[in-house]
């Protein structure tokens, strides 16, 4: 019989930790003692349902994939359907996003992976591919153990339109970085395995796409309705953790078998012992945690960068909005914005019968966070200018606006980061296995891929927890 029960610590309570502390919950003995440790007083990470000028809207994340990448139900989706949420998935009632092209709205072309064709015609609306660049070498695109930025890889075979037009915005849309930093097999690992094979871009693109069939009228994503904090909400109280708000870990220490947790502030610090640690928290924290006993690992981890972000949403009087669900900026249009959604457009169940709609819209690019070093009302009247310019129509005085400021919100990954992710664990896992990292800084960003990174941390944890307590 086990002397006692196993104590947990998860430190971070977004959604990457409180996942893991739900898989714990159900896969761990039913008497384990699971705490989160949140710094902020609030869960969710960037997981943020709030409120403008009556109406909910989401100050962080909007929405998550539908499927995994080999076709079948995301792990959002299944967290969901634990959480008894699955009824309250809704999907976007207007699909069709734009490009700013030349400062006019084009529809972005269908049959792109995140930008990269698979139909060199069906992009020419918006990007002319260079002629004749993607031919059959002959061999694979890529080595075994080959990883390139996407940028360098798409410019090769389609050009530099193809990549300011179609691929920079849309990894800047979700990474706000640049295609010529970030690693594909990190960000389009469906496409590096493909370009292991195939001896074309386009090849390789149908392939990926191919792996990953998708009904036709399939929904691509999906919210709850009632907001994305229902998730988190939902997920901490069926994990039964205890979870400790403005509970900052400033120090983790081994010690015999198991673990030491600073918690608190410096003047009146508490120690508390835990026989395993998850840490969920973003890279430099972790790094901080480690570097008292893994050094090597620590500098790996504390050598991720971040880019900063600013969400601005707007409430609209009955505005003139085109019938799309909103759009993305290639960074060589001049503007501010990265990306902008019609929130009250795409998401029907949202509609409100006075026509008040809520616009939303990204800024902030990797590399420039001089431009959100101004106040928030003048971002409000700068995306408010900027929106009246693309749309070519006189916007109506806002009633409301809300800015959500992310700093060092997104994750950059430069090529070779799945290598160097995999290394720091190695390394933890031989040393201190009762120690597991998880989260987007490791895994990639999106709910699905923290949710799942979460899971997997717990199940790490379990395992060399043995199955019986101390």
């Amino acid at each position: 019989m086990r002397a006692r029960p196993w104590r947990v610590a998860v430190v971070g309570g977004g959604i990457t930790g409180l996942a893991a502390a739900l898989r714990l919950r159900d896969r761990a003995p039913a008497d384990t003692e699971i705490t989160v440790y949140e710094q902020s007083g609030a869960l969710g990470g960037k997981l943020r349902t709030g409120e403008l000028a009556g109406r909910p809207v989401e100050f962080g994340a909007e929405s998550f994939l539908m499927r995994d990448p080999a076709g079948g139900e995301s792990a959002a989706v299944a967290l969901a359907r634990r959480l008894g949420l699955a009824g309250r998935i809704v999907h976007p009632t207007v699909g069709q996003a734009a490009l700013v092209v030349d400062g006019g709205l084009r529809p972005i072309p269908g049959g792109t992976l995140v930008g990269v064709p698979g139909d060199l015609a069906a992009v020419a609306a918006v990007a002319e591919p260079t002629a004749d660049a993607d031919r059959d070498g002959g061999r694979p695109l890529l080595d075994a153990n080959q990883d390139v930025s996407v940028g360098a890889l798409v410019r090769a075979r389609f050009g530099e339109q193809v990549v300011q037009r179609l691929v920079d915005p849309m990894l800047g849309g979700v990474y706000a970085g640049r295609a010529d930093d970030l690693s594909l097999v990190t960000t389009m690992p469906a496409l590096a395995r493909a370009a292991r094979v195939e001896h074309t871009l386009v090849g390789a693109v149908r392939a990926a796409q191919a792996a990953a069939p998708r009904a036709p009228g399939a929904p691509v994503f999906g919210t709850l309705d009632g907001g994305l904090s229902t998730l988190v909400e939902a997920a901490a109280t069926a994990s039964g953790a205890t979870i400790r708000r403005n509970a900052a870990v400033r120090e983790l220490t081994p010690v015999g078998g198991g673990w030491r947790l600073t918690v608190g502030p410096t003047r009146d610090p508490e120690s508390v012992e835990a026989d395993a640690v998850l840490l969920t928290v973003p890279a430099r924290p972790t790094a901080r945690l480690l570097a008292g006993f893994a050094a090597s690992p620590a500098a790996t981890v504390g050598g991720l960068d971040y880019a900063s972000v600013a969400l601005v949403t707007l409430a609209l009087p009955a505005p003139a909005l085109p019938r799309l669900s909103g759009f993305l900026v290639p960074a060589t249009e001049g503007l501010l914005i990265k990306a902008s959604t019609f929130f009250t457009t795409k998401w029907g169940h949202l509609a409100a019968p006075d026509g008040l709609a809520l616009v939303r819209a990204s800024v902030g690019r990797y590399g420039e966070e001089t431009s959100l070093q101004v106040t928030d009302d003048d971002l409000l009247a700068t995306v408010h200018r900027e929106l009246t310019r693309v749309l070519g129509v006189a916007l109506p005085t806002p009633v409301a606006g809300h800015v959500q400021r992310w700093g060092g919100a997104l994750p950059q990954y430069a090529p070779g980061h799945t290598g160097r992710v995999a290394a720091v664990r190695a390394a933890l896992r031989a040393s201190h296995p009762t120690l597991a990292v998880a989260g987007a800084g490791f895994d990639g960003v999106g709910i699905p891929v923290c949710v799942r990174s979460g899971e997997s941390a717990a199940d790490e944890i379990i395992e060399a927890l043995g199955g019986s307590g101390p």
